[in-house]
């Protein structure tokens, strides 16, 4: 018997929603069935925790008196480059920004000790940060430079707004060559010396709904330690891909653009996060509830680990210069395990993503549910799935004719 989101969110409001994670579905499913499961569970809580480099926020901060145009100038929060390209004093804060004068990687490989997402924690924590800006002056907006300190406190408005999070499945990443590579998959050892991973499998957020049936425009997410939205697909959303029998895709497929109030975050889930050798990153905790509305949602919801695939690609030379293939594929029991092999050679593993943190995420969750202060929504369009047309293109570079 199928269920609708109206009933769910009833039962939640009469403390009656039965609720358990994607780790709790498992079991419960292989003890009394699917069919029955599907009937006496209403929502599965997923979790994520890690690296998510297309993240940022933007924050609106008040005028001055006298006013400033911050567009068109130069503005900057704790050294770090914001984007005015926007109203007078309107602004967005990239993850991966830096200050100018970072070294990056001249002095190789470089630390990236500090940048946007840093700022972004700083800020959700509560502190002060340093702005800076020059503008060039007009009638309206006659002033040409400030400097204050600011806190989330003090803004009108400041809205977490990620365009490319929670990947559905990620690349293992490996280094053929004879060096040390430093990459956003962590560092790499040479000749297979080491194998990273960053995807809380089971608990994933798009390895529990693999087809998008019930996630899309307007889902109600736990972001940051606070509610949030999805507002549609991520970039690079690429569903139409290999998947096992059970639709699981094997490589990198659907992504999630997501939004939420940065006030009401924790930086418990937002961290500023520093990649040697490459570069600055903010860590987001995502969770999102999965409607059980028939026993084919269910079912998905009872992926597990071993039934997840990932490929093993070189980062020395096959990823950097886009080149197809894999060097074998390696499901997410033996990747937790701390050790896979690959072409017969026995590699040990990293997770770059927290299983603990995601379990936290999908645990807080279901609380929430549970306590009545968190409401499914229905989605007012579902994100694409295969056979949508969605194709990710690569970069055709033309030649620029001289004149």
């Amino acid at each position: 018997m199928a269920k609708t989101i109206e009933e769910i969110n009833d039962k939640i409001k009469k403390g009656k929603a039965v609720v358990l994670t994607a780790e709790e579905i498992i079991g419960y499913a292989a003890e009394k069935g699917a069919k029955k499961a599907a009937q006496e569970v209403d929502v599965v809580t997923t979790g994520t925790f890690g690296p998510m480099c297309s993240s940022g926020a933007y924050f609106n901060v008040g005028h001055t008196k006298p006013r400033i145009k911050l567009g068109g100038g130069k503005t900057y929060l704790n050294d770090v480059p914001v984007y005015t390209g926007l109203a007078a004093v309107d602004f967005f804060l990239g993850a991966t920004a830096m200050p100018d004068d970072d070294p990056r990687n001249r002095i190789y490989p470089g630390k990236f000790a500090y940048g946007g997402a840093y700022v972004i924690e700083e800020l959700v924590a509560g502190k002060d940060v340093r702005l800076t800006a020059t503008a060039y002056g007009t009638d309206c907006y006659p002033r040409k430079t400030l400097e204050t300190y600011i806190s989330l406190k003090d803004m009108n408005e400041a809205v977490l707004f990620n365009i490319r999070n929670a990947y559905q499945n990620y690349n293992v990443a490996v280094n053929l060559s004879d060096r040390m590579i430093y990459t956003y998959m962590g560092v790499l050892q040479p000749k297979m010396g080491n194998a990273n991973y960053c995807n809380a499998g089971q608990l994933s957020p798009l390895m529990n709904d693999p087809f998008y049936k019930t996630i899309g425009i307007g889902t109600r997410i736990f972001l940051g330690g606070g509610i949030g939205y999805v507002v549609g697909n991520g970039t690079q959303h690429n569903p139409d891909v290999k998947r096992t029998e059970g639709g699981i895709p094997k490589v990198t497929a659907g992504t999630l653009a997501v939004k939420g109030d940065l006030k009401m975050m924790s930086p418990k889930w937002l961290r500023g996060t520093s990649f040697t050798g490459y570069g600055v990153t903010l860590t987001v905790g995502i969770g999102v509830p999965i409607p059980v509305l028939n026993e084919e949602i269910l079912r998905y919801t009872t992926v597990r680990d071993e039934e997840i695939l990932a490929q093993v690609v070189d980062y020395s030379d096959s990823y950097p210069q886009c080149n197809p293939g894999s060097l074998g594929e390696a499901n997410y029991r033996q990747l937790k395990s701390g050790r896979i092999t690959v072409q017969g050679k026995e590699i040990p593993t990293a997770g770059l993503s927290s299983y603990l943190k995601a379990r936290e995420v999908a645990q807080t969750l279901k609380e929430w549910i549970e306590a009545g202060k968190f409401f499914l929504t229905r989605p007012v369009e579902l994100l694409p799935s295969v056979d949508s047309g969605v194709v990710l293109k690569t970069l055709k570079e033309r030649p620029i004719k001289k004149i």
